[in-house]
């Protein structure tokens, strides 16, 4: 039986985190029995002949810990290898109502990734369970975990970085919106769909932060040496990627993050068409944690000339300057900044928030709570715009 497809916001998620709820049945003219046989494939369905060149059978994989058992016994699909002989969409669209009816666990996977093409990224928690439900905060930890690495790779794609803070935040942002989450399995587990072929760059750079981020963990247990994650940063590693993982691993028995290609968008150039997981356990812990640390005291500062709107003065007296709060319009990758101004350049700024004009300082931008304080401030002046521009500028700020 075909089912309404539904997508919906999941409560607490933004809209960047889109659940996938009830599934329709792919249309068989949109298949492609290639991308369907690699997908039952990685699922572990089993090839049970066929006849070359026409058509293949495959059966359910066998339940763990139970052999001669398997998931949905009686479900054998007849997959058409080509589109050359009359009955093609009608045999595809039965291989497909079968999927939909079997037992197994894997089917409805098959078919979530055939309806949502993307790459796969899945998340493991080993957390304790009662009669197969866990804590709520459990579940949440993983989602705000995965989250932050997917976040943290997205930064890392634009530019590598021992510490992000706030930079290419917008671009996380955009990217984070294209992401589907799967169904909700236990809260321990979770299944994101990232975009592909286009978002690919940041699948990949996740893939390799993580296998960058367990090799460095090997070498410092091995041998005490941090070297392992000063070179890790070229790859994506960096002090947001590891709290998220930190974050994910904390109250576990462990964790594993699994990624599969997108078999409709073929397989990336110069990776492993099938990677292994990535495991990370209690024992990682204090490695991560000074890592995190070491990433926060070595991003050094950059110098900047930023223009942006004023959301917010403060000074303790009119005479000693103070300190303003802006919203980045151009010339660093981060939201907003705090300045603290000597007492002329801090009229200055007031001048340009009751203008509603843009104010232009120069600086060194600072990994300070967030990569966000502009320090040694200097040449701050407004910025005359169009009159036009200038309401536009009041609206966005009101």
């Amino acid at each position: 039986m075909r089912r309404t497809a539904e997508v919906r916001a999941t409560a607490g998620l933004t809209t960047a985190e889109r659940a996938i709820g009830e599934l329709e049945l792919p249309d068989p003219e949109c298949v492609d029995p290639e991308v369907l046989t690699a997908l039952l494939i990685r699922h572990g369905w089993e090839r049970k002949g066929g006849e070359s060149g026409r058509y293949t059978r495959w059966t359910p994989p066998a339940a763990p810990g139970a052999p001669g058992t398997r998931y949905g016994a009686g479900t054998s699909l007849l997959v058409p290898a080509t589109r050359d002989y009359g009955d093609y969409s009608e045999l595809l669209g039965e291989a497909l109502t079968a999927l939909a009816r079997s037992g197994a666990p894997s089917a409805r996977e098959v078919l979530l990734a055939l309806a949502v093409p993307g790459d796969e990224i899945r998340w493991r928690r080993e957390v304790p369970q009662i009669a197969g439900a866990i804590p709520w905060a459990a579940a949440d930890q993983l989602r705000c975990a995965a989250r932050a690495m997917l976040t943290s790779a997205a930064r890392a794609a634009r530019g590598t970085a021992a510490y992000f803070g706030q930079r290419h935040g917008r671009y996380a942002d955009t990217y984070l919106d294209q992401v589907l989450i799967g169904p909700a399995n236990g809260g321990h587990l979770l299944t994101a769909y990232a975009p592909a072929p286009d978002g690919r760059a940041v699948t990949t750079t996740l893939l390799r932060a993580l296998q960058s981020a367990r090799d460095a963990i090997d070498y410092q247990r091995a041998t005490g040496g941090m070297e392992a994650f000063d070179a890790a940063v070229g790859l994506g590693v960096c002090h947001e990627l590891v709290e998220s993982v930190v974050h994910l691993v904390r109250d576990t028995e462990g964790v594993e993050i699994a990624l599969s290609w997108s078999p409709a968008a073929g397989l990336p150039a110069g990776i492993a068409a099938r990677p292994e997981p990535v495991e990370f356990t209690p024992g990682d812990l204090p490695a991560l944690q000074q890592a995190s640390r070491r990433f926060i005291r070595a991003e050094p500062p950059v110098p900047v000339q930023v223009i942006g709107a004023v959301v917010r003065l403060r000074s303790t007296r009119p005479a000693g300057g103070g300190t303003v709060r802006l919203r980045v319009l151009a010339g660093a990758d981060v939201r907003h900044i705090r300045v603290r101004l000597g007492e002329e350049a801090y009229r200055v700024a007031v001048h340009a928030h009751l203008a509603g004009l843009p104010l232009r300082v120069s600086g060194k931008l600072e990994s300070r709570g967030g990569f966000q304080c502009l320090t040694r401030a200097a040449d701050v002046a407004s910025v005359p715009v169009e009159e036009e521009e200038c309401e536009a500028l009041l609206k966005s700020l009101h």
